[in-house]
């Protein structure tokens, strides 16, 4: 059971950072407007996008590897509360962090659900 649900939050995963990665270093519009919104210049959508694309990999890597899927839940659950707090500092409407918060929970989740296969970073 815990397989399926691993299988299942690392797919929606590695689809959302492949599309959202991949359309923020294409510029597409939505992403160009957001980051002037966030008051964000535009090589740090780049950089982002960059950023999602790395934890795609460590997502894809993951199935064969459960740590790297731990791994890359971390980095794309810290990724995303960036994005919550960034959207709170230029006082957007909630809604707008809802996406990137829920994307938080995912990737938490995933976390969780891969921490038995986890070597621990500080022994």
């Amino acid at each position: 059971m815990m397989v399926i649900i691993s299988v299942i939050l690392q797919s929606f995963l590695l689809v959302t950072m492949a599309f959202g990665g991949g359309s923020k270093l294409a510029g597409a519009k939505n992403f160009v407007e957001m980051f002037e919104s966030l008051h964000l210049p535009q090589w740090f959508r780049v950089v982002t996008g960059l950023v999602q694309l790395v934890g795609a990999v460590g997502l894809v890597i993951g199935y064969w590897y459960p740590a790297a899927a731990a791994w890359a839940g971390i980095w794309i659950g810290i990724t995303m509360l960036v994005a919550c707090l960034t959207h709170f500092r230029v006082k957007h409407p909630v809604t707008q962090a809802i996406p990137a918060s829920v994307i938080t929970l995912i990737a938490a989740t995933l976390v969780v659900v891969h921490e038995y296969g986890m070597p621990h970073p500080f022994i």
